[in-house]
């Protein structure tokens, strides 16, 4: 049991891994329909059919227009006989109800006559509707005769009959409504069930198609420009083999392949990310963003297909490779934009249309997003999207050799606002960075101002500590540009390296200007505390200031683990009767992991150093940053960040360079 748990412990990362990637392909799943039985032929008319010869499979029946058979359906709804049937008591029931219905006797004797005219008439009917522009016929036992509509008496006719006879319009209108709602019973009753028995049987005999396709015969060959009728002939054809299919399909076998087909994408991808031992894979938040994203994305395109896949152009995909692109490198962007892609292109119809698109899109956005340290950025990518597709479909539309007639304007429409949607990841970035707690150029921009209250608080109470951040941040930021790196990290970390000073300033010698030390009056081992406190001074006021986890690893990490020299040494020197614990003057650490914090932490020690020198001549400043480098090497310093023995060289030159030109340092020439 123990191994066992321990074996689960030592793999927990792994089995994170599995189980996100599990849990990303059953969403993905979920969210899509589970309509995938339909075939597609591209039979737009007037294109070109770049397949190879077709031949119908079996003996088809190629099908009409759908708009001529509904046309035709609609002048049969539209021409289709009413019958009705003669109810011979409809005049004695109306003079029984007249009788009872306690009317004036003016009035009695007005609505007899009108009575009188109504049932002498060829007929009353009381459903109006039914008569408009419909041939009638009027069913006596199983005889019938077609009457003309005109002829036949309605409601209407009533109130015209009453308006003849009464002057007083109120009046009248109620007498009208008395007659036709209480004592008129009509004289023909309209007849549904054979009306639409009659009405089936009609559009019942419409014939959807138009003609057969024997078996072999050829439909359609390469190179051949599709014609209304061919097109007619692959509209049949998609239709046949979908039902065919579908006789046949199987979700559970169809759910298992598109799981495949996920899984491999995302194996894929992870072997990618092993391959280059990208620190992604160490970081969990990382992870799970980047399957998130995908979900993310996914579930819009889902939610498009669901709706109209007309419409599926209409989802902001080049968001995921803008996202990783802030949030990561090039590489990761283009590969985890590349299997978004090809996963959710599995999905969706059109599939080879949807993945063109989205590819070439997402790589020109990731190439514009390269210095993405301005607002307007994001317009310029979003004009880039817009450009990208709308190229794209002129140039499809332009290879079937149909000509700019043919264009869609809705089409642009469809690009315009996707790239408008694109415009939202502005937004997500700061979402996402206080969801995942992650950190982009975009936030590091913001708080490398020196009028942040953390800078603002330096400046004023530690304002030599403050000029020291401001040099070394300048000359790390061009370090890093000279080897490689994110030179804005490190020149924010830099900014923020030092800020636990503020808790203690006078302590430190470039904040004493009047001559007063402070750790003349205290034991060396007191002097180390304070000095090495500023560090955890500094991880708690960057708590306060919210920075982030990123930069305070800067503070962590630019002393390393290494020792105050100075007072560690006098107390050797003064107390050599005491046992001198080395702990007490050590700095908590950790060492610096990656190339900005070492390139910090040499910077700030070379600084400090440097301007204590007497005589800053080219020789002096070449030793001490040797000496430097050097001790930080021989201290294990920079065992665990990634930097090489060429970079380490490549800082050595450069940190003197600008030592040198710090203290206005001149090379002697020699005079010829």
């Amino acid at each position: 049991m123990k191994k066992f748990v321990s074996y689960i412990i030592s793999h927990l990362r792994i089995l994170y891994l599995i189980s996100i990637m599990a849990l990303t392909v059953v969403l993905i799943l979920i969210m899509f329909p589970n309509d995938y039985s339909r075939v597609q032929y591209d039979h737009t008319v007037g294109s070109i059919w770049h397949g190879e010869d077709l031949y119908a499979p079996y003996d088809l029946t190629i099908l009409k227009p759908e708009s001529e058979s509904e046309q035709e359906v609609q002048r049969i709804k539209e021409e289709s006989t009413r019958y009705f049937y003669v109810d011979s008591g409809a005049e004695q029931t109306a003079r029984r109800r007249l009788a009872a219905s306690g009317l004036t006797r003016r009035q009695a004797a007005l609505a007899a006559q009108i009575v009188s005219v109504v049932y002498n008439s060829p007929g009353y009917c009381n459903t109006e509707e039914e008569l408009d522009g419909h041939p009638v016929v009027v069913l006596t036992g199983n005889v019938g005769r077609e009457v003309d509509p005109s002829v036949l008496t309605t409601p209407v006719d009533v109130e015209r009959f009453v308006l003849q006879a009464v002057a007083d319009s109120g009046e009248a209108m109620r007498l009208t409504r008395l007659l036709t709602d209480s004592i008129l019973a009509p004289s023909i009753v309209f007849d549904a069930n054979r009306t639409h028995l009659e009405l089936d049987t009609r559009l019942s005999q419409v014939a959807y198609s138009s003609r057969m396709i024997q078996q072999n015969e050829l439909i359609v060959s390469k190179g051949q420009r599709i014609d209304e009728e061919t097109a007619l002939a692959l509209s049949s054809l998609e239709q046949e083999e979908s039902h065919r299919k579908m006789a046949d399909y199987n979700s559970l076998v169809h759910y298992v392949g598109q799981a495949l087909l996920c899984i491999i994408a995302f194996v894929a991808l992870y072997i990618f990310l092993k391959n280059i031992r990208h620190p992604m894979l160490d970081d969990i938040k990382k992870v799970t963003f980047a399957f998130f994203i995908v979900v993310f994305i996914s579930a819009i395109v889902a939610l498009l297909v669901r709706t109209n896949p007309d419409y599926v152009l209409l989802a902001p995909v080049c968001i995921v490779p803008i996202l990783m692109r802030i949030f990561f490198d090039m590489r990761v962007a283009l590969y985890i934009h590349i299997v978004a892609v090809i996963i959710i292109g599995n999905m969706v119809p059109n599939s080879y249309e949807f993945i063109f698109y989205q590819l070439v899109s997402g790589m020109m956005s990731i190439i514009t997003v390269r210095n993405f340290e301005k607002r307007s950025s994001f317009f310029a990518v979003a004009l880039v999207i817009f450009s990208t597709y709308s190229l794209i479909y002129i140039a499809g539309v332009l290879s079937t050799d149909t000509g700019f007639a043919t264009l869609q304007p809705q089409r642009f429409l469809i690009f315009f606002i996707n790239a408008i949607l694109t415009l939202l990841a502005y937004p997500l970035i700061f979402l996402f960075e206080r969801m995942f707690g992650m950190t982009t150029n975009l936030t590091l921009l913001e708080i490398s101002s020196t009028n942040t209250p953390a800078l603002r608080e330096l400046s004023q109470k530690a304002p030599g500590t403050f000029q020291h951040s401001m040099q070394v941040a300048n000359i790390a930021e061009d370090l890093i540009n000279e080897i490689g790196g994110n030179a804005l990290l490190a020149k924010v970390g830099a900014l923020y390296h030092d800020i636990g000073k503020i808790m203690a300033p006078i302590y430190f010698t470039e904040n004493q200007n009047n001559g007063f030390n402070p750790h003349d009056n205290i034991d060396y081992e007191e002097s180390a505390h304070i000095i090495t406190q500023h560090v955890r001074d500094g991880v708690t006021l960057a708590k306060k200031y919210r920075l982030p986890a990123e930069v305070t690893d800067f503070i962590r990490t630019h002393h390393g683990t290494t020792v105050t020299g100075y007072f560690y040494a006098q107390a050797k020197l003064h107390r050599p009767e005491d046992e001198i614990k080395i702990a007490d003057y050590r700095y908590p650490g950790p060492t610096p992991f990656s190339r900005e914090t070492a390139v910090v932490m040499l910077v700030d020690s070379v600084e400090a150093a440097c301007k204590s020198l007497k005589n800053h001549d080219k020789e002096s400043i070449d030793r001490m940053v040797d000496n430097i480098i050097n001790d930080k090497m021989n201290m294990n310093q920079l065992n665990n960040c990634p930097l090489t023995l060429q970079d380490i060289t490549r800082i050595r030159t450069h940190l003197k360079e600008r030592m040198m030109s710090v203290y206005h340092v001149r090379i002697e020439y020699p005079v010829k």
